[in-house]
């Protein structure tokens, strides 16, 4: 090795020590993972942190099957399981995961099915919307349209997809639904 290269590896490797001397264990630590230069951050991926409060409700048996029914949709499309947690959480806002038919005068309009969809405005027929395989698939073909959908917080992601007058309402759910998909997504 020639002087001059011996001399910069040596002065770079005495502001690497004297930078973990001075900055303390933690900046002496940092330094060593860039030196490793493995891409800590793509190989470990964590989910969200929840945002705000949140809230739970106890299922029954018909709730829990619509879950797993959004869990396989969101599998046969394809998708992560951060879409369905995004699917589950909507739909515990929208329907608290129950498949609503017509509510008479309680209804939103003509709002349907586990998202509450609308067959005025496209989602299908009253037939398609209260299917759970179907309403899951179109609204996770509309999330597929939102770019960055997979790293948009939940609530935003939702509501692109939704158009909800309460666009925010969606977080409350997403602990629930985290928990729900971690249970449910492999068996």
């Amino acid at each position: 090795m020639n002087t001059i290269m011996r001399k910069s590896v040596l002065s770079v490797a005495g502001l690497a020590f004297a930078g973990g001397v001075f900055a303390g264990p933690i900046a002496a630590h940092a330094a060593t993972a860039t030196v490793d230069a493995k891409p800590v951050a793509a190989a470990v991926q964590t989910a969200p942190k929840p945002q705000g409060e949140q809230s739970h409700i106890t299922l029954n048996d018909e709730q829990t099957g619509n879950v797993k029914a959004i869990i396989a949709a969101t599998k046969k499309a394809g998708l992560p399981e951060r879409a369905a947690v995004i699917s589950i959480a909507t739909s515990l806002q929208e329907s608290k995961l129950e498949n609503l038919g017509h509510l008479g005068d309680a209804n939103d309009h003509d709002s349907l099915g586990l998202f509450q969809q609308r067959p005025s405005s496209g989602w299908g027929t009253p037939e398609q919307i209260t299917d759970p395989a179907y309403s899951t698939t179109a609204f996770l073909k509309g999330l597929k349209q939102v770019d960055g959908w997979q790293d948009m917080p939940l609530t935003e992601a939702a509501q692109t997809v939704q158009v909800s007058a309460y666009p925010d309402a969606y977080a409350q759910w997403e602990q629930q639904a985290t928990d729900l998909v971690t249970q449910h997504w492999n068996s």
